[in-house]
Parts: structure tokens; C-alpha cells; sequence
């Protein structure tokens, strides 16, 4: 089930395409989250506005906009 309508995960597929650069700042409701300040590479958005990415310590995890924190880090951060 999705949190988000069919407009809500093109919008998530445009901003974070594959190749996205981005840090996760804090995971919310993960037993095993993804260390903070963790950099990583998104690999796609699924159908239901998840965004998947692969992190620089080796892990693959997905994450949900607007509930777990992270940004887009621009060349030069």
C-alpha cells in the first residue's frame, strides 16, 4: 500500500532519479536504520514512492519521503 497518489510518485520519480546523490540524516521506525550521515546512491523509486538506494557502507535500503530524513547532496557538498 502506498502513502502517496499516482501524481505524488511521478513527482518522487522526477526529483530523485536513478544516479541521485543523498545523505540520510535520521530513519524513522527502522529496527536495523542506516547510520546518520551515511551517503548513497538512489537506484529507483517503486510504484509505491519508495526511494531505493544503495549506501556508500555497503547496505541497500529503501526510503520513504517525508518520514525518514534525508537530501539531495549537490556536487561540491
Amino acid at each position: 500500500m502506498s502513502l502517496y497518489n499516482d501524481k505524488r510518485i511521478a513527482w518522487l520519480k522526477r526529483v530523485f532519479p536513478e544516479g541521485t546523490r543523498i545523505c540520510l540524516e535520521k530513519m524513522v521506525d527502522d529496527p536495523y536504520p542506516v547510520e546518520p550521515n551515511t551517503l548513497g546512491t538512489v537506484d529507483h523509486v517503486d510504484d509505491a514512492g519508495t526511494i531505493h538506494c544503495n549506501f556508500d557502507n555497503g547496505r541497500s535500503l529503501g526510503v520513504i519521503y517525508g518520514v525518514d530524513k534525508f537530501h539531495i547532496v549537490r556536487e561540491g557538498e
